[in-house]
């Protein structure tokens, strides 16, 4: 048996070895990492200097693009690098801090998320009462309950992994995720193994219940009112949140849920390419194409930046 706490650094084999699809890839993930940075950023100045978007729903957003960019600046850049360098090894530091900051943004979105779908149900079915309920200690109370209890779900097993010995140091995949980890440990992985199971099922499930029902309530609500003018209104302040829903929990059911295949490796990392560049590009476009908010504070500002460059 070989020495295995001398492993310092780990080998990403990435996604394919073709230099064609190498460069394809290295394109496609510039441009699509550019437009979620650029636009999740674009949401997070609009939401701080127009005065229309001070309400709880845009807090929330705003909070939501942060962890965008976050999420896709720890996975994508290190790709990216490792593409146009040829250089795939990182660091055992680097790689645990890579994990760990990953699933701290990606379980955060998940809180968040339900905490967006409870705020929609707030505004729909109690709107009389929205902004007293939603006040802004409560809504940095909600922010700081998701930050918190993603942390207390991340930080016990991510602490039991440190002390595991690595049989390889060859990870199959294109940046250091838990199950590919697994899979070249020496040492007993059943309870961390659990643990993980444990902690994915009871995110999944708490976050799912919490949205289901807020939609239940709303969806309920929306049909009780008179005219079809308000129901369309209504339906269409929930829409880019239920699509940006349905994005997140599909994507995650298909590679954690599904059953195991021959290719289930490389399947998993074309569907996590979608969770960590495609999904936080497109998601600001969801959020703004189908608001006159956001494109009207986006106008004004437009405004403003031509109206400074005059003077």
């Amino acid at each position: 048996m070989r020495n295995h706490t001398s492993v310092v650094s780990f080998i990403l084999l990435g996604l394919t070895d073709d230099l064609h699809t190498q460069t394809f890839i290295f394109v496609f993930l510039l441009i699509t990492y550019m437009l979620s940075v650029t636009g999740n950023l674009l949401i997070i100045t609009l939401i701080a200097v127009d005065s229309h978007l001070k309400t709880a729903m845009y807090f929330f957003l705003q909070n939501f693009s942060f962890l965008e960019i976050s999420f896709t600046s720890a996975c994508i850049p290190r790709f990216l690098y490792s593409i146009s360098t040829g250089d795939r090894t990182i660091s055992y530091n680097a790689c645990v801090s890579q994990l760990f900051v990953t699933y701290m943004f990606g379980i955060t979105e998940f809180f968040l998320l339900a905490t967006m779908s409870y705020d929609r149900y707030v505004a729909i079915c109690k709107p009389l009462h929205y902004v007293s309920i939603m006040n802004q200690r409560v809504c940095r109370m909600l922010i700081f309950c998701c930050w918190m209890t993603t942390f207390l779900i991340v930080f016990p097993p991510f602490c039991l992994g440190l002390d595991l010995e690595f049989c390889d140091s060859v990870i199959d995949h294109f940046f250091c995720d838990v199950n590919p980890l697994l899979k070249i440990l020496c040492s007993d992985t059943w309870f961390i193994e659990e643990m993980t199971l444990v902690g994915s099922v009871l995110i999944f499930i708490l976050t799912l219940m919490c949205m289901v029902l807020s939609y239940m309530f709303i969806i309920r609500t929306i049909l009780r009112f008179p005219s079809a003018q308000q129901r369309t209104k209504a339906f269409s302040t929930c829409s880019s949140h239920f699509i940006v829903v349905s994005i997140t929990y599909g994507s995650c059911i298909f590679v954690y849920i599904k059953p195991s295949s021959k290719d289930e490796m490389t399947i998993n990392k074309g569907v996590l390419i979608i969770t960590t560049s495609i999904s936080p590009m497109l998601n600001p476009f969801i959020y703004t194409l189908r608001n006159k908010q956001v494109k009207q504070a986006f106008n004004d500002l437009v405004k403003r930046i031509l109206l400074l460059s005059k003077n």
